[in-house]
Parts: C-alpha cells; sequence; structure tokens
C-alpha cells in the first residue's frame, strides 16, 4: 500500500517537483498552499508523512509543528522542515520543536526522496522498543524516558541524542556523527552538540553519568 505523503509548500512550483519525484519512487502525494486547509484535511484524513515549509499564509509552519506534536494521533507523524530559513538558531529550533530532519532551499529532490525513506525507516525499526539500562530507561514507543520509574521531560532532540548513544551500545560516536544521526546535517557545529549533551546529562541527574566524554574522541553511554 502507498505511503501518502503531504505537502504543505505555497510555491507551488517548488511542491509539484517535490511531488513529482517522491511519486516516481511510489508515493501518494496531496499538496497545500496554507497552513489552515492541510490542518483542516488532517482533522478527516491521516498521512504517513509530512513534509513543511516555514514561511506559509495564515499559520507558519512552527505553529503546525507544535500543534501536532502536541495532539496524541500525529505525535509521531515523520516531519520533514523544507525552508529558505538556513541559520543554525532557526535549524535547531525546527528540531527541538519536534521535526524528523531539517533540509534548506535550494535543495536537491532526490537527496529530499532520500531523507524522506531514512526517516521511514527509523519509524518503523522498533525491534527494539524498550531499551532498559538500570535505574535509565527508554522507551522507543513511546519517546519517554524514565529514572527510577520517574519520567524525565527531554526535548525532541535530546531524546534522539540520547536514544542514538544507546542503539550504540557502548560504541563512541564522534561529534561528526551525532549530527549526521540525530540533526541530518552538517551545517549544526560541535559546540551544538555539546550543548545539548550538558542539558541531558543535568536533566537525567545522577544517571547522567551514564554519558561518557572520550577527549578527543567523543561521546558514549555505558
Amino acid at each position: 500500500m502507498k505511503k501518502t505523503v503531504a505537502i504543505v509548500e505555497d510555491e507551488r512550483d517548488i511542491a509539484n517537483l517535490v511531488a513529482l519525484h517522491l511519486e516516481w519512487e511510489g508515493f501518494r502525494t496531496v499538496i497545500f498552499q496554507d497552513g489552515e486547509s492541510f490542518m483542516a484535511f488532517m482533522e478527516r484524513n491521516p498521512c504517513d508523512f509530512l513534509v513543511l515549509d516555514l514561511m506559509l499564509p495564515s499559520i507558519n509552519g512552527l505553529e503546525i509543528l507544535k500543534t501536532l506534536r502536541a495532539k496524541e494521533l500525529t505525535a509521531h507523524l515523520p516531519i520533514l522542515i523544507l525552508t529558505a530559513k538556513s541559520s543554525e538558531t532557526d535549524r535547531v529550533l525546527g528540531l527541538e520543536l519536534g521535526a524528523d530532519d531539517y533540509m534548506v532551499k535550494p535543495f536537491s529532490p532526490r537527496e529530499l526522496v532520500a531523507r524522506v525513506k531514512a526517516i521511514l525507516r527509523r519509524h518503523g525499526s522498533n525491534e527494539v522498543s524498550i531499551i532498559p539500562l538500570g535505574e535509565l530507561e527508554i522507551d522507543r514507543r513511546s519517546k519517554t524516558v524514565r529514572v527510577e520509574g520517574r519520567e524525565v521531560s527531554l526535548t525532541h532532540t535530546e531524546f534522539r541524542l540520547l536514544e542514538t548513544l544507546a542503539m550504540a551500545r557502548g560504541e563512541v560516536l564522534s561529534r561528526q556523527d551525532l549530527i549526521k544521526r540525530v540533526w541530518g546535517d552538517d551545517a549544526v557545529t560541535h559546540r551544538t552538540v555539546d550543548v545539548h549533551i550538558k542539558h541531558l546529562r543535568e536533566k537525567l541527574g545522577p544517571s547522567g553519568q551514564r554519558i561518557k566524554t572520550l577527549r578527543g574522541w567523543g561521546y558514549k553511554l555505558v
């Protein structure tokens, strides 16, 4: 059965280009040129993936993102932001609010399709749902983390960072590895990784000591 990709993009030529390449790869697409019509559609119809522009008429992309992540039915909908906003601040904000990936215009349609497929593979790979690490438990399905039974509030990016380290099973991951696996884009700096690791350790309390720094190499979770 074909997966449905919603494309919310006010530039018709770009929307058609994205749709064309996705349909060549076997996806079904539906295009919206404003946030209101898309949100009305989502009230009645599910979709499997969302390609979302940020600068839209009526409702901007970040508001759409926040609304979708706050609803149970769409909390885990795979979302790729496609936008002309290229600053690191915009990129980090989009990822923090729950986007799975972030691409900047101008873009390669073939790369976009490859990223869509990669995100869908990640969302479909739930062989390991619960990762128990002593007092620390990571639930990949519900995207929650508990320390000694108490749920810890993490941002979307912090969860993905912890999950990535846990799935590496003690392997040391360099900052560049983490950027590619968590943020998916080389434009994020090594300093951004360090800041997120710092915040993650603080939120995990004593369990944060499980995240080890190997100077000159990177990080690992023990």
